[in-house]
Protein backbone atom coordinates (compact mmCIF):
# COMPACT_ATOMS: atom_id res chain seq x y z
CA UNK A 1 0.00 0.00 0.00
CA UNK A 2 1.30 3.72 -0.78
CA UNK A 3 0.13 6.11 1.68
CA UNK A 4 -0.90 10.01 0.13
CA UNK A 5 -0.16 12.28 2.85
CA UNK A 6 -2.20 13.82 1.71
CA UNK A 7 -4.14 15.62 -1.08
CA UNK A 8 -7.37 16.26 1.01
CA UNK A 9 -5.61 18.91 3.22
CA UNK A 10 -1.82 19.56 4.53
CA UNK A 11 -1.48 17.00 7.13
CA UNK A 12 2.25 18.05 7.51
CA UNK A 13 1.65 21.05 8.34
CA UNK A 14 -1.06 21.57 10.38
CA UNK A 15 -1.42 17.76 11.87
CA UNK A 16 1.97 16.33 12.46
CA UNK A 17 1.19 15.11 15.87
CA UNK A 18 -1.55 13.42 14.94
CA UNK A 19 0.14 11.73 12.29
CA UNK A 20 2.90 10.59 14.67
CA UNK A 21 0.49 9.49 17.40
CA UNK A 22 -0.90 7.18 14.20
CA UNK A 23 2.27 5.95 13.36
CA UNK A 24 3.54 5.02 16.93
CA UNK A 25 0.11 3.52 17.56
CA UNK A 26 0.04 1.14 14.42
CA UNK A 27 -3.23 2.72 12.43
CA UNK A 28 -5.12 5.20 11.25
CA UNK A 29 -8.65 5.27 10.72
CA UNK A 30 -10.17 7.36 7.41
CA UNK A 31 -13.67 8.30 6.91
CA UNK A 32 -15.00 8.30 3.30
CA UNK A 33 -16.13 11.45 2.09
CA UNK A 34 -18.84 10.15 0.35
CA UNK A 35 -20.21 7.75 2.49
CA UNK A 36 -19.47 9.00 5.48
CA UNK A 37 -20.15 6.26 7.82
CA UNK A 38 -17.69 4.10 6.21
CA UNK A 39 -14.31 4.16 7.64
CA UNK A 40 -11.23 2.24 6.55
CA UNK A 41 -8.42 1.47 9.01
CA UNK A 42 -5.41 1.10 7.89
CA UNK A 43 -2.29 -0.37 9.65
CA UNK A 44 1.14 0.92 8.73
CA UNK A 45 2.41 -2.32 8.93
CA UNK A 46 0.48 -2.66 5.24
CA UNK A 47 2.40 0.47 4.18
CA UNK A 48 4.96 0.24 1.73
CA UNK A 49 5.65 4.19 0.53
CA UNK A 50 4.34 7.20 2.51
CA UNK A 51 4.06 10.26 -0.45
CA UNK A 52 4.11 13.16 1.59
CA UNK A 53 2.46 15.90 0.01
CA UNK A 54 2.60 19.59 1.83
CA UNK A 55 3.30 23.15 1.75
CA UNK A 56 5.33 23.10 4.96
CA UNK A 57 7.44 19.95 5.41
CA UNK A 58 8.78 21.72 8.66
CA UNK A 59 6.93 20.29 11.29
CA UNK A 60 7.65 16.63 10.33
CA UNK A 61 11.28 17.21 9.37
CA UNK A 62 12.78 16.07 13.17
CA UNK A 63 11.08 12.45 12.98
CA UNK A 64 11.97 12.06 9.55
CA UNK A 65 14.68 9.29 11.22
CA UNK A 66 11.93 7.51 13.08
CA UNK A 67 10.04 5.95 10.33
CA UNK A 68 10.95 2.45 8.77
CA UNK A 69 9.28 3.06 5.85
CA UNK A 70 10.45 4.62 2.62
CA UNK A 71 9.68 8.43 2.29
CA UNK A 72 9.24 10.79 -0.90
CA UNK A 73 8.06 14.23 -0.36
CA UNK A 74 6.60 16.62 -2.85
CA UNK A 75 6.73 20.17 -1.31
CA UNK A 76 4.65 22.97 -2.73
CA UNK A 77 6.57 25.98 -3.67
CA UNK A 78 4.74 28.96 -5.65
CA UNK A 79 5.59 32.65 -5.87
CA UNK A 80 1.91 34.06 -4.39
CA UNK A 81 1.65 36.27 -2.16
CA UNK A 82 -1.17 36.07 0.76
CA UNK A 83 -3.69 37.89 -1.69
CA UNK A 84 -3.78 34.00 -3.11
CA UNK A 85 -2.33 32.00 -0.30
CA UNK A 86 -2.87 33.58 2.79
CA UNK A 87 -1.63 31.47 5.43
CA UNK A 88 1.49 29.62 3.85
CA UNK A 89 4.72 30.30 5.73
CA UNK A 90 7.49 31.99 4.73
CA UNK A 91 8.84 31.23 1.42
CA UNK A 92 12.19 31.24 2.55
CA UNK A 93 11.98 28.98 5.39
CA UNK A 94 10.20 26.41 3.28
CA UNK A 95 13.16 26.41 0.89
CA UNK A 96 15.59 25.89 3.83
CA UNK A 97 13.39 22.72 4.75
CA UNK A 98 13.52 21.79 1.16
CA UNK A 99 17.08 21.64 1.60
CA UNK A 100 17.24 19.78 5.15
CA UNK A 101 15.07 17.20 3.80
CA UNK A 102 16.89 16.55 0.60
CA UNK A 103 20.18 16.32 2.85
CA UNK A 104 18.59 13.56 5.03
CA UNK A 105 16.85 11.28 2.36
CA UNK A 106 18.49 12.69 -0.44
CA UNK A 107 17.29 14.68 -3.59
CA UNK A 108 15.94 12.23 -5.95
CA UNK A 109 13.40 11.60 -2.53
CA UNK A 110 12.30 14.99 -2.42
CA UNK A 111 10.26 16.63 -5.56
CA UNK A 112 9.78 20.62 -5.94
CA UNK A 113 5.83 21.68 -7.27
CA UNK A 114 5.30 24.87 -8.60
CA UNK A 115 1.65 24.15 -8.51
CA UNK A 116 -0.50 25.64 -10.04
CA UNK A 117 0.12 28.65 -12.07
CA UNK A 118 -2.04 31.24 -12.47
CA UNK A 119 -1.63 34.12 -14.85
CA UNK A 120 -3.62 37.73 -14.21
CA UNK A 121 -2.26 41.07 -14.10
CA UNK A 122 -0.26 40.57 -10.90
CA UNK A 123 1.29 37.24 -11.80
CA UNK A 124 2.34 37.54 -15.22
CA UNK A 125 3.71 35.03 -17.46
CA UNK A 126 7.37 37.34 -16.55
CA UNK A 127 6.56 37.08 -13.40
CA UNK A 128 6.17 32.98 -13.29
CA UNK A 129 9.46 32.87 -15.41
CA UNK A 130 11.65 34.83 -13.17
CA UNK A 131 10.53 32.92 -9.86
CA UNK A 132 10.87 29.70 -11.25
CA UNK A 133 14.58 30.76 -12.17
CA UNK A 134 15.12 31.90 -9.16
CA UNK A 135 13.43 28.84 -6.75
CA UNK A 136 16.19 26.36 -9.03
CA UNK A 137 18.93 28.69 -8.69
CA UNK A 138 18.67 28.61 -4.79
CA UNK A 139 17.51 24.33 -5.23
CA UNK A 140 20.34 23.62 -7.60
CA UNK A 141 21.69 20.43 -6.12
CA UNK A 142 19.20 19.57 -3.80
CA UNK A 143 16.58 18.53 -5.61
CA UNK A 144 16.20 16.78 -9.35
CA UNK A 145 12.41 16.79 -10.12
CA UNK A 146 10.01 19.36 -10.46
CA UNK A 147 6.42 19.02 -10.79
CA UNK A 148 3.90 21.96 -12.91
CA UNK A 149 0.25 22.35 -13.43
CA UNK A 150 -1.93 25.07 -14.46
CA UNK A 151 -4.81 26.18 -12.37
CA UNK A 152 -8.26 24.65 -12.90
CA UNK A 153 -11.99 25.21 -12.37
CA UNK A 154 -12.60 24.02 -9.24
CA UNK A 155 -15.38 25.45 -7.01
CA UNK A 156 -13.39 26.96 -4.83
CA UNK A 157 -11.77 29.02 -8.06
CA UNK A 158 -14.71 30.06 -9.21
CA UNK A 159 -15.91 31.18 -5.87
CA UNK A 160 -12.83 33.38 -5.63
CA UNK A 161 -12.47 34.39 -8.93
CA UNK A 162 -12.92 38.24 -8.06
CA UNK A 163 -9.21 37.65 -5.75
CA UNK A 164 -7.99 35.34 -8.52
CA UNK A 165 -8.98 37.22 -11.71
CA UNK A 166 -7.58 34.55 -13.75
CA UNK A 167 -6.42 35.53 -17.60
CA UNK A 168 -7.30 32.50 -19.52
CA UNK A 169 -3.59 30.86 -20.98
CA UNK A 170 -3.19 30.98 -24.96
CA UNK A 171 -1.19 28.41 -26.88
CA UNK A 172 1.46 31.20 -26.74
CA UNK A 173 1.55 31.45 -22.77
CA UNK A 174 2.20 27.47 -22.61
CA UNK A 175 4.79 27.92 -24.93
CA UNK A 176 6.68 30.62 -23.05
CA UNK A 177 6.46 28.21 -19.87
CA UNK A 178 7.73 25.17 -21.98
CA UNK A 179 10.43 26.53 -23.24
CA UNK A 180 11.54 28.74 -20.41
CA UNK A 181 11.07 26.11 -17.59
CA UNK A 182 12.55 23.53 -19.71
CA UNK A 183 15.39 25.60 -19.96
CA UNK A 184 15.77 27.03 -16.68
CA UNK A 185 15.63 23.04 -15.54
CA UNK A 186 18.09 21.68 -17.58
CA UNK A 187 20.39 24.44 -16.41
CA UNK A 188 20.23 22.98 -12.95
CA UNK A 189 20.19 19.17 -13.73
CA UNK A 190 16.79 18.95 -13.20
CA UNK A 191 13.37 17.08 -14.84
CA UNK A 192 10.40 19.21 -15.40
CA UNK A 193 7.04 17.86 -15.64
CA UNK A 194 3.49 18.43 -15.54
CA UNK A 195 0.99 16.69 -13.84
CA UNK A 196 -2.46 15.09 -15.19
CA UNK A 197 -2.38 17.76 -18.08
CA UNK A 198 -3.70 17.63 -21.37
CA UNK A 199 -1.06 20.26 -22.52
CA UNK A 200 2.15 18.07 -21.28
CA UNK A 201 4.20 20.76 -23.21
CA UNK A 202 6.81 17.35 -24.36
CA UNK A 203 7.75 19.39 -27.32
CA UNK A 204 9.27 21.96 -25.80
CA UNK A 205 11.26 19.82 -23.42
CA UNK A 206 9.23 18.58 -20.51
CA UNK A 207 9.72 15.20 -19.13
CA UNK A 208 6.44 13.23 -19.99
CA UNK A 209 5.70 10.97 -16.34
CA UNK A 210 3.39 10.84 -13.40
CA UNK A 211 3.91 12.15 -10.26
CA UNK A 212 4.33 8.82 -8.62
CA UNK A 213 4.08 6.67 -11.28
CA UNK A 214 4.18 3.01 -11.84
CA UNK A 215 7.71 2.74 -12.68
CA UNK A 216 9.07 4.63 -9.53
CA UNK A 217 6.51 2.93 -7.09
CA UNK A 218 7.79 -0.73 -8.46
CA UNK A 219 11.42 0.56 -7.94
CA UNK A 220 10.77 1.72 -4.56
CA UNK A 221 8.92 -0.90 -3.79
CA UNK A 222 9.60 -3.93 -5.70
CA UNK A 223 5.61 -4.42 -6.59
CA UNK A 224 3.31 -3.71 -9.49
CA UNK A 225 0.71 -1.02 -8.49
CA UNK A 226 -2.53 -0.44 -10.76
CA UNK A 227 -3.57 3.07 -12.24
CA UNK A 228 -5.53 5.21 -9.37
CA UNK A 229 -8.50 4.92 -11.12
CA UNK A 230 -10.27 7.14 -8.77
CA UNK A 231 -8.62 9.84 -9.83
CA UNK A 232 -11.22 12.19 -11.69
CA UNK A 233 -8.48 12.91 -14.46
CA UNK A 234 -8.03 10.92 -17.39
CA UNK A 235 -5.03 12.80 -17.93
CA UNK A 236 -3.37 11.48 -14.43
CA UNK A 237 -1.62 7.63 -14.25
CA UNK A 238 -0.60 7.55 -11.19
CA UNK A 239 -0.59 4.78 -8.93
CA UNK A 240 -2.69 3.91 -6.86
CA UNK A 241 -2.56 5.48 -3.11
CA UNK A 242 -4.56 5.98 0.27
CA UNK A 243 -4.84 9.31 1.48
CA UNK A 244 -5.63 9.45 5.02
CA UNK A 245 -7.15 13.07 5.11
CA UNK A 246 -10.79 14.95 5.38
CA UNK A 247 -11.29 17.34 2.95
CA UNK A 248 -12.11 20.68 4.35
CA UNK A 249 -9.77 21.21 6.91
CA UNK A 250 -6.45 22.79 5.85
CA UNK A 251 -5.77 26.02 7.32
CA UNK A 252 -3.58 27.17 4.21
CA UNK A 253 -6.96 28.53 3.30
CA UNK A 254 -5.61 28.72 -0.55
CA UNK A 255 -7.98 30.46 -3.15
CA UNK A 256 -7.13 28.40 -5.66
CA UNK A 257 -7.56 24.78 -3.51
CA UNK A 258 -9.92 22.20 -4.71
CA UNK A 259 -9.83 20.39 -1.33
CA UNK A 260 -11.36 23.21 0.52
CA UNK A 261 -14.20 23.59 -1.54
CA UNK A 262 -16.76 24.85 1.49
CA UNK A 263 -14.04 27.50 3.22
CA UNK A 264 -16.92 27.79 5.62
CA UNK A 265 -16.44 24.23 7.39
CA UNK A 266 -12.98 24.78 7.93
CA UNK A 267 -13.20 26.54 11.22
CA UNK A 268 -15.14 23.37 12.28
CA UNK A 269 -12.94 20.91 11.07
CA UNK A 270 -10.16 22.43 13.35
CA UNK A 271 -12.33 22.58 16.33
CA UNK A 272 -13.10 18.87 15.80
CA UNK A 273 -9.76 17.76 15.28
CA UNK A 274 -8.13 15.94 18.20
CA UNK A 275 -4.56 14.33 18.26
CA UNK A 276 -5.93 11.55 20.44
CA UNK A 277 -8.14 10.34 17.67
CA UNK A 278 -7.77 7.48 15.45
CA UNK A 279 -9.52 9.86 12.90
CA UNK A 280 -8.43 13.41 11.99
CA UNK A 281 -11.75 14.89 11.80
CA UNK A 282 -13.64 14.10 14.74
CA UNK A 283 -14.26 10.61 16.47
CA UNK A 284 -15.61 6.93 15.72
CA UNK A 285 -19.59 7.03 15.92
CA UNK A 286 -21.42 3.77 17.59
CA UNK A 287 -22.77 3.23 13.91
CA UNK A 288 -19.89 3.54 12.00
CA UNK A 289 -18.86 0.34 9.68
CA UNK A 290 -15.29 -0.32 9.96
CA UNK A 291 -13.26 -2.11 7.07
CA UNK A 292 -9.52 -3.40 7.20
CA UNK A 293 -7.96 -1.83 4.07
CA UNK A 294 -4.66 -3.49 2.99
CA UNK A 295 -4.14 -2.64 -0.65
Amino acid sequence: MILNVSGRTDIVAFYTPWFMNRYKVGFVDVRNPVYPRLVSRIYFKDVDLIVFCTKNPHPIITYLNYFDKTIIFQVTLTPYKDDIEPNVKNKKQIIEDIKLISKILGKDNVYLRYDPILLNQKYTLNYHIKAFNKICNILDGYISHVIVSFIDDYKNVRKNMDILRIKKFSNNDFKEIGINFSKIAKKHNMTVQTCGEYNNLEEYGFTVDDCVSKSLAKKITNKNYPKWASRNNKYCGCVKMVDIGAYNSCKHLCKYCYANYKESEVDESIKNHYDDSTLLVGHLHNDDEIKIRNS
